[in-house]
């Protein structure tokens, strides 16, 4: 017995040993430290040799100077094999595979963790098998340490794109907690399987997941714990895309920690709720947490973070005075940062901030030179912690300053460098980066062919990061405009240049998929998940499908609009229209307007007319030869806030002549007709007041035109709640779902809803909402129609909510409005699509054509105001 409580007490005090995997994966935070030993446990000389080797590694890890820790951790893995100690060796091996994670030594931190596994006594066997833990011969009191190993492996799995792997050890890790009882570590564990759900595109179960974690810390007690995990779990609400509920975890973690007065906790949630502040675009609120954080804390690296964080915003927001009076204070600081990670990348951001003021202002900035030399004290620092990752981003932004100064070969050569190192290590999000910057510097030195190959290889990165975006690189959701979606329009350049004329086959097809790539990251962006499955091939879509139908792809770049067309079984076209990105934007906002007032019709057909000479007058006669009766159109940023039916040819609107849908990418789309079975809908509206907007006092009338032409289930007013609407779907096979209330789209996810009696119900809700049908009943919704929604006001990007809404709800076809119009209109035209649409023999596109037909005919009802502002998305047969 005495034996027994001996082993006890030294397995509790090995325990300590062990680096715990990260609080919790999302926070972006070092794995934390725990103490060796409690002070009243007795050891060993011989042991506490060992344990020095464990604790100088545990400080140099926790300096953030792996390689010297790896190194420690050698030299004691060594030690406690030749004393024969199994558990401290395996313990240790645990401690040693996180340093070689840090390290992106991913090989090695496999085989680390594979023998501390083995040493505990896990079966090779059960460590493949899928779901299967196989622990009976396992002694009970090693099972927490192999739990900790467990969630380390699954650290590692994530990290190397290994989900389902790392879901299941997780798994295996959370029956342990639960049978020792360990509750802290099962919320960090659940935490920890949301990621790799979420990687997984199983976002239902990830947020059920996060929702227990919630649960489970609220019954906690007020705790600094306490804090650190709402702290956690809100940063990883910020990730997945929950920014308001990131907001309210991370405020009520800021209230505990103020009751309990840590400054340092105060400032680091702080600095959590700048970070979202920033991610929902509130860039006002972000500086002033930043700030906050600043004052608060006695942290010199805490500090740094925050005013780093804050000088950015600063710049970006032209705040040039603010900039100048907080530089300074930066500076001073920076030179007593101590050596580490975190250390080196405070002072890449700074440089790369300094880079942006320099070339804001010209005059009392640091020199090109100056920023230089910092850059180049980086990466010596990043060496000498043999740190790989730091060392390639340290090199590739030294690079961009070298492209900045037009200096081709040396930024050439750093750059190289830079992708070297990041392709090394595996580090895919920023070797895109390298690959990127290699393009343009290639481009700039007049090697196109080498420029269009690096841009292409950057593209494949991003496409293999793309369920990983997320997790890896969350930054990379801020400036999506800046730093992912330029790539691919650069590149689309590159391959439209008139280099060669006519442009080969090779390179249009090429570009048509770049832009069709394009169409996907900015939905995965507008969700901050990669949700979204394609569905078909590109060119099979128009040559097999449908072929009355050609595809229309036009992209705007900087000094020119470019229009690709793809016509059944013929080769893809091209043109170009010489008009630079501003005036495109311009004369798209200016029709926009004009399509709504109500005294401009010549205004408005003179810029339709000129909209309509550089999308579709240029292959007119290629359209008319090969008897195209729809235009599906691709389109690209402003372009779809524009009504393409109102484009005028200068005797009539396009719609008078074709059928139009628009598509979010062909790859998403698999046109197929209605099926024959009768058309029944769910017609839902409000007419009242409600959640904020006015009456809409035309629904009745609205939902009154659509029985009479369909046989309908209507809920109206009170009746229409989000659960009542949910309700309905599910219990009946209603191929049609009319939805006539207020809702907004917008460029953001959080701000692009529909109204209901209860609530409003937000696009990620529509995913519960309408999908739901497809898990209960094979049969998907054919048609969502939302009649009086509108794109919210001054956002330039807001109709790609509607596309947003469109492939979230997971309806084949969607009908929307890019304004609401509260007039008998909407009745009129929603009575005349459906008449049309229980014509089988007609697509959607042509049903829709001639219910905007019958207004434009119409002359109370022939301005574009009236028929235009409703576009049907998607499946357009």
């Amino acid at each position: 017995m005495a034996r027994k409580k001996s082993r006890l007490r030294r397995i509790k005090r090995l325990l300590s040993i062990l680096l715990l995997l990260a609080m919790f994966l999302g926070a972006g935070l070092l794995p934390p430290t725990y103490a060796f030993m409690t002070a009243e446990t007795p050891i060993t000389q011989g042991l506490t040799d060992i344990q020095k080797l464990v604790e100088q590694g545990k400080k140099f890890y926790e300096a953030e100077r792996f390689a010297q820790a790896a190194a420690t951790w050698q030299q004691a893995v060594a030690a406690f094999k030749a004393s024969g100690d199994e558990l401290g060796q395996a313990m240790t091996l645990g401690n040693l595979s996180l340093a070689y994670q840090q390290l992106g030594q991913w090989t090695q931190a496999e085989s680390a963790i594979a023998s501390s596994l083995k040493l505990l006594g896990y079966p090779e066997k059960d460590r493949e098998a899928e779901g299967q833990r196989g622990r009976g011969e396992i002694p009970i009191q090693n099972l927490e340490i192999l739990a900790q190993v467990l969630d380390i492996q699954g650290r590692l799995q994530l990290a190397q794109s290994k989900a389902e792997a790392a879901l299941n050890t997780w798994r295996g890790a959370a029956e342990i907690y639960t049978k020792i009882g360990d509750r802290n570590a099962i919320i960090r564990n659940q935490i920890n399987q949301a990621q790799a759900l979420q990687a997984l595109g199983l976002y239902r179960q990830a947020q059920k997941t996060l929702d227990e974690s919630t649960e489970l810390l609220q019954k906690q007690p007020d705790s600094l714990l306490k804090v650190t995990g709402l702290r956690s779990l809100g940063n990883v609400l910020r990730v997945t895309g929950n920014l308001e509920k990131s907001q309210q975890t991370l405020q009520q973690s800021l209230k505990i920690a103020s009751e309990l007065s840590d400054s340092q906790a105060i400032a680091d949630v702080l600095l959590s709720l700048g970070n979202t502040a920033r991610a929902e675009r509130d860039t006002q609120a972000a500086i002033g947490y930043y700030q906050q954080a600043a004052n608060a804390t006695n942290s010199p690296i805490t500090r740094i973070n925050a005013q780093t964080n804050q000088l950015r915003l600063l710049l970006g927001t032209q705040q040039i005075g603010a900039v100048k009076a907080l530089l300074p204070q930066i500076q001073t600081q920076m030179s007593d940062l101590p050596l580490s990670r975190t250390a080196i990348y405070a002072r890449i951001n700074l440089a790369e901030s300094l880079m942006q003021f320099n070339q804001k202002i010209a005059t009392d900035s640091p020199s090109w030179l100056d920023i230089a030399q910092i850059l180049s004290t980086t990466v010596q620092q990043a060496k000498s912690l043999q740190d790989g990752r730091t060392q390639s981003y340290a090199l590739g932004v030294l690079g961009h300053l070298y492209e900045q100064t037009q200096q081709w070969s040396d930024a050439q050569n750093l750059t190289q460098q830079a992708l070297f190192l990041a392709q090394t290590i595996d580090a895919r999000d920023i070797a895109y980066r390298w690959e990127w910057q290699l393009g343009r510097l290639l481009k700039a030195r007049g090697d196109i062919l080498g420029a269009i190959a690096a841009y292409d290889r950057a593209v494949k990165s991003l496409q293999s990061l793309r369920y990983d975006l997320v997790a890896i690189a969350p930054d990379v959701q801020f400036d999506f405009r800046d730093r992912v979606e330029p790539v691919y329009r650069q590149l689309v350049g590159l391959l439209l240049q008139p280099q060669e004329n006519p442009t080969s086959q090779a390179n249009l097809q090429k570009a048509r998929e770049t832009i069709e790539s394009l169409q996907l990251a900015e939905l995965d962006n507008f969700f901050r998940e990669a949700c979204l499955d394609t569905v078909s091939q590109i060119d099979r879509v128009i040559d097999q499908k449908d072929q009355t139908a050609a595809a229309i792809y036009p992209i705007i770049l900087p000094d020119r609009l470019e229009v690709i067309l793809k016509l059944p079984q013929k080769p893809v076209l091209h043109y170009t229209a010489a008009v630079a990105q501003p005036q495109v934007e311009k004369t798209l906002d200016a029709l926009r307007q004009n399509l709504i007032e109500p005294d401009t019709p010549i205004e408005a057909k003179s810029l339709s007319q000129q909209i309509y000479n550089w999308l579709i007058q240029p292959a007119a006669n290629d359209l008319a030869q090969s008897q195209i009766k729809t235009l599906v159109f691709v389109l690209d940023g402003a372009l779809r806030n524009v009504p393409m039916a109102a484009l005028y040819d200068g005797k009539q609107y396009l719609i008078e002549k074709y059928g139009i849908a628009i598509a979010p990418g062909l790859q998403l789309i698999n046109p197929q007709p209605l099926q024959e079975e009768k058309l029944e809908a769910i017609a839902a509206g409000l007419s009242q007041p409600r959640q904020g907007f006015s009456a809409l006092p035309n629904v009745k009338l609205e939902l009154a035109a659509i029985r009479t032409e369909i046989p309908s289930n209507v809920l109206l007013n009170n009746e229409f709640t989000s659960t009542a609407l949910q309700n309905q779907i599910n219990s009946l096979p209603f191929p049609v779902v009319h939805l006539a209330t207020h809702g907004q789209f917008s460029s953001k996810a959080e701000e692009t809803f529909i109204v209901a009696w209860d609530k409003r119900i937000y696009v990620n809700e529509l995913d519960n909402l309408v999908r739901n049908r497809e898990q209960n009943r094979p049969d998907a919704v054919e048609l969502l129609v939302l009649s009086a929604c509108e794109t919210a006001a001054g956002d330039k990007r807001a109709a790609l909510g509607i596309a947003g809404v469109a492939v979230r709800a997971g309806a084949r076809s969607t009908v929307a409005s890019l304004w609401s119009l509260n007039d008998e209109s909407t009745a009129a035209l929603m009575s005349e699509f459906y008449r049309e649409l229980a014509d089988r023999s007609l697509t959607k596109a042509e049903a829709l054509r001639r219910a905007q037909l019958s207004l434009l005919q119409n002359p109370k009802y022939q301005r574009p105001l009236f028929w235009a502002p409703y576009v049907l998305l998607g499946n357009w047969l």
